[in-house]
């Protein structure tokens, strides 16, 4: 007697309809799949960093993939190999999503020779994220410095989306010099549209820098805080971190309350290479956002 085999369409089994749960950890520690991705839009910033604009291939997965601000990706080159890098855009973006990427290696110098209508792949996301939706009904101050203001866009774009629920919007950027500085297309988009106060400094100024010079701590000197009522995001190179944050504990604001993005040579994203721990913490999975308090009690971590 034949049995008849009856097909069984996946699809139409219900979890198939609702959208994955891609922030918890216990899904990603086993996230291996990577989503064929193309490159639909290049921007040049500097000499050393592009903005890449990469849209997931299938529709169903780009519609279904959702981050939160602070969050990275694992962008993968076939043939040459994979980078973390944090992403740029707004939550709210399902068209595709922003990496700014600086050519500091082999994998980002392949990534930078690349065109539009090149095929790359994407895991994630992963890692933690800037507790945004616990800083409503307080001021933000928002602190990068080079690099750093990439990954500051995306809770950028989540306040403005959401402007009425907080406070004062303060951004602090700096940079080693105006050659370096990013995304100063957008700054009067920010300041007229978002409704925030922009302070930027470099250390060096060039021939037609008309702005401020310094180091970004001086920039303190022109802005109120109010400790009792503010969160800070702190981004950029970790020496930054300890002058930066010391001096908001100097005015009051609890390390609690202060934010970093601590990417500590991070390679697999889902702690099974041990390149990024500190310890037993593992920047890909319990980070890459820390409170300071977390991190200042980390040996080695910044």
């Amino acid at each position: 007697m034949s049995t008849k085999i009856i097909q069984h369409d996946i699809n139409l089994e219900p979890f198939m309809s609702k959208s994955p749960d891609f922030n918890r950890k216990s899904i990603l520690m086993q996230t291996e799949r990577s989503f064929k991705s193309e490159i639909i839009n290049i921007i040049t910033l500097t000499a050393l960093e592009k903005l890449f604009h990469i849209r997931i291939s299938d529709h169903f997965e780009r519609e279904n993939f959702s981050f939160l601000p602070g969050q990275f990706v694992m962008l993968h080159l076939p043939g040459c190999g994979e980078v973390p890098i944090s992403i740029s855009s707004s939550v709210s973006n399902k068209e595709y999503i922003e990496l700014c990427i600086r050519k500091v290696g082999k994998v980002t110098g392949m990534i930078h020779r690349l065109e539009p209508g090149a095929i790359v792949g994407i895991r994630g996301p992963f890692g933690t994220h800037f507790p945004v939706q616990k800083m409503t009904g307080c001021d933000v101050l928002l602190i990068a410095g080079g690099l750093g203001i990439a990954p500051l866009r995306s809770p950028i774009y989540w306040i403005n989306e959401h402007r009425s629920k907080y406070r004062d919007i303060s951004i602090m950027y700096g940079a080693r010099d105006p050659d370096q500085v990013l995304f100063d297309y957008q700054f009067e988009e920010w300041k007229k549209i978002y409704g925030l106060k922009l302070l930027t400094i470099v250390q060096n100024a060039g021939k037609n820098w008309k702005g401020r010079v310094g180091l970004i701590t001086d920039l303190f000197k022109e802005i109120t805080i109010d400790p009792e009522n503010t969160f800070a995001i702190v981004c950029g190179p970790p020496v930054m971190f300890k002058f930066v944050c010391a001096h908001l504990s100097d005015v009051g604001i609890p390390r609690h309350r202060m934010f970093v993005s601590l990417e500590r040579r991070m390679h697999c994203g889902m702690g099974k290479c041990c390149r990024c721990n500190v310890g037993s913490t593992f920047t890909c999975l319990d980070g890459p956002i820390f409170d300071y308090w977390t991190v200042m009690n980390l040996k080695e971590a910044i």
